[in-house]
Parts: C-alpha cells; sequence; structure tokens
C-alpha cells in the first residue's frame, strides 16, 4: 500500500503571521526567518507550534508579567524599539556600503568572537573563495558569487577598524542603557597587565527593559602610583567623560585593600566625599570567603604543599608524565592524569586532593619505581589531614561555586554564606558522633585505621566558623534592605537603609506599605513578583 510522501515544511509555504509579534514576542530577521524578541534566539521556520513552545518555555517570567493586552502591547513594542534601534545604529556605519561592506562586518564580528587574530580574516576569505568554487558549482549566477566574496575587505587592517567601530558602538549602547536605569551599581577590581601596568577593571550591573545586566564597561590603567586618591581620580574621570550619570550610582563593591577601603584615604570613602553623599559598599564576597578558606591549621597547609610537590615530580618532566599515565591506564583507573595545582585558580585546589587521594596507591607504586621517597606518605597523622582536607576543600569549593554563578543578587550570595556556616556547624557535631557523614573521603581512611584525632578536625573547623562569623558585615548589616525587592510587607521600612532606593521618600514609602499590608490582591502581587524576581535573576 502506498503511503504517499511525507510533507516537508519548506514545500508548505508557511509565513509568519504579524499577531505573534503580540501574542509571543517574535519579529522576523533579514532572511525573514522568525527570530525571538526577547533573547534574540532564532527559529528554523515558521511554525507557530515552534513559536508558541519557545515562549511558553522560556519566557514564562514575561508571560506573566506582561498579560496579553495592553502591558502586552507596550512592552513588546518596547521590545521591538530596542531591537530596530540595535540594528539601525549598525546600519549606520555601512549605509553608504554595499552588502560586501556590511559582510566584512559580520566577519569581523565571528573572528572576535572566538578570539582568533585579525590576521585570520585573510585565511578565512581565501578559504571561502576555494569552497565556493565547488559550493556553487551548478549555480547559475556563481562568477558573479564568488566575485563578491573576492571583493569582501578582510585585511587584518580592516578587520581591526571593523572591531574598533563596533566596540565604540557597543559602549555607546552599554551608556545609554546605564543612563536609563534608574540605578546602577559599580564593581572595581585592581590587577597588573603583562606589561606590569595596574589596571582597574570597572563593572557595572543595571537593571532594564532586558532584565538585570552586569558588564566590563572598561579596564581603566593606572600608570603612575595606585593610591586610593588615583584610583578615585582614575574612575570619576571615566564616568564623566562618558558622561554617565552619577546621580543613579547607589552602590559600590571593590576587594578589601587599603587603597580600596581605607577609612579615610580609600576609594570608596574618597568616591563618597566626591558624590556629596553615602553608598552602599561592600567588600566583595568571593575576596571574603577565600580568606576564610584561608584559616586551615598550618599542618594542614603543609599537606597541600606536599601534594603539589609530588604532582609537580611527577608531572614535570615529559618521560615521567607519560609512563605515570600507562601505570594508571594499566591498573584501570578513575581518573586517566593527576591534575596540576592552579595557584590562580583556588578551585584547582579541591579537585587535586580529591584526584591524589583517588590516585594514591597508583603514585606510591611510581614514586617507589623511581626511588623517589616522600615519608608522609606512610604517616598517619599525615593522610588523615589529607583525607580530611580532601573532604573540607569539596565544601568549600561548592560553595565557590555557587558565589560564582552568573546573575546571582547580593542577597543571594549573602544567603548561601549563611547557608554554609550552619552547615560548619553540623560538620562540628557530625565529628562530635564520630558518624563522618559529612566526611567521605576521612570516613573511608577511618574505615583502615584504628584511630584518628577528631578533636583536633573539630578545632579547625571551628576556628573557620569564627572567621565566617567575623567577616561579610556590610552585608549582614544591609540585610534587611537587600531582603526588602523579595519580601517588602514582611520588613519594618524604618529598618531600610534609603541609599539604595534613589528618589524614593522613606515617609512616603512607610505610608504606601501601610496602606496595602493587608489588601489580600497586592499581598498576591507580591507574591508573583517574588517569583519573577527569581526567574530573571
Amino acid at each position: 500500500m502506498d503511503k504517499g510522501k511525507k510533507r516537508k515544511i519548506s514545500e508548505e509555504n508557511r509565513v509568519f503571521n504579524d499577531t505573534w509579534t503580540e501574542s509571543f514576542a517574535f519579529s522576523t530577521d533579514e532572511t525573514g526567518l522568525p527570530v525571538c524578541l526577547i533573547c534574540g534566539e532564532k527559529l528554523a521556520n515558521h511554525k507557530k507550534s515552534n513559536i508558541a513552545r519557545h515562549f511558553q518555555n522560556k519566557h514564562t517570567a514575561f508571560a506573566e508579567k506582561y498579560p496579553d493586552g495592553d502591558e502586552r502591547r507596550k512592552a513588546v513594542a518596547e521590545l521591538m524599539r530596542k531591537v530596530n534601534m540595535s540594528k539601525n545604529n549598525f546600519k549606520k556605519w555601512v549605509k553608504s556600503a554595499n552588502s560586501t561592506t556590511y559582510a566584512s562586518f559580520v566577519a569581523a564580528q565571528e573572528i572576535v568572537k572566538h578570539g582568533k587574530p585579525f590576521t585570520d580574516g585573510e585565511y578565512i576569505k581565501e578559504t571561502f573563495i576555494k569552497i565556493s568554487e565547488h559550493l556553487y558549482m551548478d549555480v547559475k549566477n556563481k562568477k558573479e558569487i564568488v566575485q563578491k566574496i573576492k571583493d569582501m575587505p578582510l585585511s587584518a587592517k580592516t578587520v581591526k577598524d571593523r572591531t574598533l567601530k563596533m566596540a565604540e558602538n557597543i559602549s555607546k549602547q552599554q551608556i545609554q542603557d546605564i543612563n536609563s536605569a534608574v540605578a546602577y551599581s559599580i564593581a572595581c577590581d585592581e590587577s597588573k597587565d603583562k606589561g606590569d601596568i595596574e589596571q582597574i577593571a570597572l563593572f557595572c550591573r543595571y537593571v532594564n527593559s532586558f532584565g538585570p545586566q552586569e558588564e566590563l564597561i572598561e579596564l581603566i590603567p593606572l600608570k603612575n602610583q595606585t593610591r586610593g586618591e588615583d584610583i578615585c581620580k582614575a574612575v570619576l574621570d571615566f564616568l564623566i567623560a562618558k558622561k554617565i550619570n552619577t546621580k543613579h550610582l547607589v552602590s559600590v563593591a571593590t576587594d578589601g585593600a587599603p587603597s580600596m577601603r581605607g577609612a579615610q584615604k580609600g576609594f570608596v570613602a574618597l568616591l563618597q566625599k566626591a558624590l556629596g553623599r553615602t553608598l552602599l559598599s561592600f567588600h566583595c564576597i568571593l575576596h571574603q570567603e577565600a580568606l576564610c578558606a584561608q584559616t586551615f591549621p598550618p599542618e594542614c597547609t603543609k599537606v597541600m604543599d606536599v601534594v603539589i610537590q609530588i604532582v609537580n615530580k611527577i608531572m614535570a618532566k615529559g618521560l615521567n608524565h607519560r609512563q605515570f599515565r600507562l601505570l594508571l591506564d594499566e591498573v584501570e583507573s578513575i581518573y586517566s592524569d593527576l591534575q596540576l595545582h592552579n595557584k590562580v585558580r583556588w578551585l584547582s585546589r579541591g579537585e587535586v586532593l580529591k584526584r591524589f587521594v583517588t590516585c594514591l596507591e597508583e603514585v606510591k607504586t611510581f614514586l617507589a619505581s623511581k626511588e623517589l621517597t616522600f615519608a608522609e606518605l606512610e604517616q598517619p597523622e599525615w593522610l588523615e589531614k589529607l583525607h580530611f582536607m580532601v573532604d573540607m576543600t569539596a565544601h568549600l569549593n561548592t560553595l565557590n561555586t555557587t558565589l560564582q554563578g552568573k546573575g546571582g543578587t547580593a542577597l543571594h550570595m549573602l544567603e548561601e554564606v549563611l547557608a554554609f556556616e550552619r552547615k560548619l556547624t553540623v560538620f562540628v557535631k557530625d565529628l562530635q558522633r564520630g558518624t563522618l557523614s559529612h566526611f567521605p573521603s576521612l570516613r573511608e581512611f577511618k574505615q583502615s585505621h584504628d584511630t584518628i584525632n577528631l578533636e583536633y578536625f573539630k578545632s579547625a573547623i571551628t576556628a573557620m566558623q569564627s572567621s565566617f562569623g567575623k567577616r561579610f558585615c556590610e552585608f549582614r548589616e544591609e540585610k534587611n534592605t537587600l531582603s526588602f525587592p523579595v519580601t517588602p510587607l514582611a520588613i519594618d521600612p524604618s529598618l531600610l537603609n534609603m541609599t539604595a532606593f534613589a528618589g524614593v521618600s522613606q515617609p512616603d514609602l512607610e505610608m504606601e506599605l501601610a496602606d496595602i499590608a493587608d489588601k489580600d490582591i497586592w499581598v498576591s502581587k507580591f507574591k508573583c513578583l517574588t517569583a519573577t524576581l527569581e526567574d530573571v535573576a
């Protein structure tokens, strides 16, 4: 029985329905394909079910915030305006040029996106020409197509020029978005480049019509001194030169260096003095967490030193490294290699220790074959500290990874730190009971040894807990203010730091909250808003 041919989407002549723009926040790109106005994702065809599925699965927060009707229509119109403005800004550069010039911008953008050298433009062009000779063999206007490719300017100088123009345009768009925000925050981080020149990395966080944004807006070189006044002058000079409105600045985050946080001459103090008002000021929560993680007793720190020394002995010489990998293959080890410790990446510490312990017997065998002796590998006191460090660095790595997650709010990060403090109490009780439920590596070691010094490990965790308790002061002090957007009706407005609420009067805020606190419709609205904030963040 003939089942007939299956339909092909390309043969169904589907077209984009204009009503989908308002219903699903979709439009069409230059090629006529549907593209999402919210996230920019492009779909392969005009199938309504695919467009609807994308909107319902990926943009539920948008759908709830802007229900069908005037609210949805206005929100979509604003998205369309932003998209069209972005397109127009790009097309202004090339309005007097032909399609090959436009194509060279696209190629330059891809080269930069993938971190390739500018000279790759000529290589791409040459490859494209050779491919086109065969790819368009059956196309009538093959010669015109190949000639277009040959005419496309992609020299290293052209790619560089295109990149500079696009970077300039992006900077302009960033500044427009920052100035359109009701409030914004900055973070400053100081580090040296390979030329030994101090650079201030200036980050900005704000909210626009596309949701929360956090971006690097500038690398500011400090060619002379790096005092607080030098940093403050450099940052203010940049903000003024770029015409960024400092009246909307509400918060600043830095590391804990005296040049940044000195009470009188630190960057933050001088910035507040220059602006004539107080800002929300935070010592970077990741830096503080890293400092807390360094409170291990000296004996535990030495364990890490010995492990690094052994790993370097094995991996420094190519022959040793290859022979060790062969040994791991022969015994079918779970890992095929050790991992080098990277001082820059603190997170590497836990993975190095975990992998070292897993391959410990193979390491001993290999060292013996090379007549290399490390007495610590046979000492139970040293080994129990090694297993303890494996477990604790794993817990710290989990916290560190969570804190580094993109889009995390100050409240979310503070809650993670407070939760970890509670976990430290759980760890101490676990050691007191001797169950070691949260110390799998140490528990496994205990099973093959008579006794281990649990009191020593308990005191190590208690010291770390004390360090955590003494830090994160600014975050703890501002917890009510940070929690307000999530639970506005549960917090006494008199406890809020009004610095965070640009242009808001505290008496007016108190009256508004009193007015809506017992109205069910507003309580329900705030619950929906909280869910939306969680999705956006």
